[in-house]
């Protein structure tokens, strides 16, 4: 949805479209394969990032390397839906289910998320704005405000507020 959003707005996008819209994803995907590459040292592809967004799960951004600036929109979710958003991905896509407590995981995911957002305060080259998937789909206007303020101020705001679509929002929980 956030990459939808950025796109909207006018910003450039670094794709390679090599994974198309799918059931789990009816607006794509916005991948670039070589982000994967991160750990292994891949970083020749940055330089094509300058001035575009680019899609990066949270557990490769330590690898980034230190001589760029960063703006991050982080992306949180209730842990119940990414739970439970996974597990349909498995399903749908016909993939077994590994079993593993929902607990475990969303406890491994947890401290996942406490370590990466550490040491990103502690980053002096990255900008970093956390933003709640599900706010944005309660009350996009706000949340999509401080996206574009963070931004530099220059977006427009209509088409990023047309994005937001409630039929996408499968997994929804409460809390």
């Amino acid at each position: 949805m956030m990459m939808k959003i950025l796109e909207s707005a006018g910003l450039e996008i670094l794709t390679d479209n090599l994974r198309t819209a799918d059931e789990n994803n009816p607006k794509g995907y916005y991948e670039f394969e070589r982000v994967k590459k991160l750990k292994a040292g891949d970083f020749d592809w940055l330089s094509l990032a300058r001035g575009k967004v680019v899609k990066i799960i949270s557990a490769l951004l330590e690898y980034l390397p230190n001589q760029y600036q960063y703006k991050i929109i982080f992306m949180r979710r209730n842990m119940d839906e990414v739970l439970s958003s996974q597990r349909q991905m498995l399903v749908r896509d016909g993939i077994q289910d590994d079993k593993v407590p929902d607990g475990k995981l969303a406890e491994l995911y947890e401290n996942h998320l406490k370590k990466i957002e550490t040491w990103l305060e502690q980053q002096p080259n990255m900008r970093t704005l956390y933003i709640s998937y599900n706010q944005v789909l309660l009350d996009p206007g706000p949340i999509l405000y401080r996206i574009n303020q963070f931004l530099g101020g220059n977006l427009d705001m209509k088409p990023m507020l047309q994005v937001v679509d409630q039929n996408l929002y499968r997994e929804r929980r409460s809390g």
